[in-house]
């Protein structure tokens, strides 16, 4: 296994020095924003983590490997190189095998963050149950992941494309925690809140650290979704941005498009259709949910 993970210099000086290691994910850069905007939005969180304490490790599959940690070459690979691979759990060994560029999902970064010793994770926001999955079944592996794998995901909660009730319901009955950081109800990505509360809040990142260390130490599989709300300057009102999903919803449709193109068709259209302001809440919120996920990862590395 050791022979399919390759960590940059600053991360193995990390593991060596038992610093705070924040995981990043990749098709964030590689699907989730355009050029140049994605690299450099990379960078800033990189050294948004920097600045707080811990050390950054972006994940990717190149050359054959897992890779935990980019180079300043990697970054601008992955995000100027059409056709990147999309890699969840299912496409791990096949884009290892051929020895493509792949960019990793949540659960995929999740599972590569575990193996390589991390237990915090600050990315955007999770996937989940698609509007209509009643019928279409599309349900993100994200969800599955979390309930398996031991990382803790910072995020400003499910993407507001997703039926955020019925993904809640998932996430409950596979146990997996949805802890909200500062707030009593879940964020909608681009909004501060939805019409669901949560059931458990801590407003300290030491706090958080010794709840899922508790969790840990009891031997209690799975992860926990930190539910970070986007800061109140960024975030987008829910009437407006909730109006532009359903349009964007109606098009995926009327287009055929399914599976994991759903979710970035629906946020380049949404992109599209706000004229550009939820490409700037979605950069502002990554960098929020890395700060916090390095106070996270200082605070638990302390215990």
């Amino acid at each position: 296994m050791n022979a399919m993970i390759s960590y940059s210099t600053e991360v193995q000086q990390a593991i060596e020095g038992k610093k705070p290691i924040v995981a990043l994910e990749s098709t964030i850069i590689s699907h989730g924003m355009p050029y140049p905007q994605n690299v450099e939005t990379a960078r800033i969180v990189e050294q948004i983590i920097r600045d707080n304490g811990a050390v950054p490790a972006t994940i990717a599959i190149m050359d054959g490997k897992i890779k935990i940690g980019l180079s300043e070459e990697e970054l601008e690979l992955l995000g100027n190189t059409p056709g990147v691979s999309k890699v969840s759990r299912r496409d791990i060994g096949q884009v290892i095998a051929t020895k493509k560029i792949g960019a990793t999902t949540v659960a995929a970064t999740m599972i590569c963050a575990e193996l390589a010793g991390i237990r915090v994770f600050a990315t955007g926001g999770i996937g989940g149950v698609h509007r209509g999955a009643e019928t279409t079944m599309d349900i993100s592996a994200d969800l599955e992941e979390l309930s398996n794998t031991g990382v803790a995901v910072v995020c400003a909660g499910a993407k507001s494309i997703l039926d955020i009730g019925l993904t809640l319901e998932y996430l409950e009955t596979k146990g997996v925690p949805v802890i909200g950081y500062q707030t009593d109800v879940m964020p909608a990505f681009y909004t501060r809140s939805s019409s669901f509360d949560l059931t458990f809040r801590t407003d300290s990142a030491e706090e958080l650290a010794k709840v899922l260390k508790a969790k840990w130490d009891l031997g209690i599989d799975g992860g926990a979704v930190i539910a970070n709300p986007i800061p109140a300057q960024h975030a987008l009102e829910e009437s407006f941005i909730n109006d532009i999903i359903a349009q964007a919803m109606t098009e995926a449709k009327e287009n055929n498009i399914s599976g994991k193109e759903v979710t970035p068709f629906l946020l380049g259209k949404v992109k599209e259709l706000t004229k550009g302001s939820s490409l700037v809440a979605n950069i502002e919120l990554v960098k929020h949910n890395a700060k916090v996920g390095a106070e996270l990862a200082v605070a638990y590395n302390k215990l």
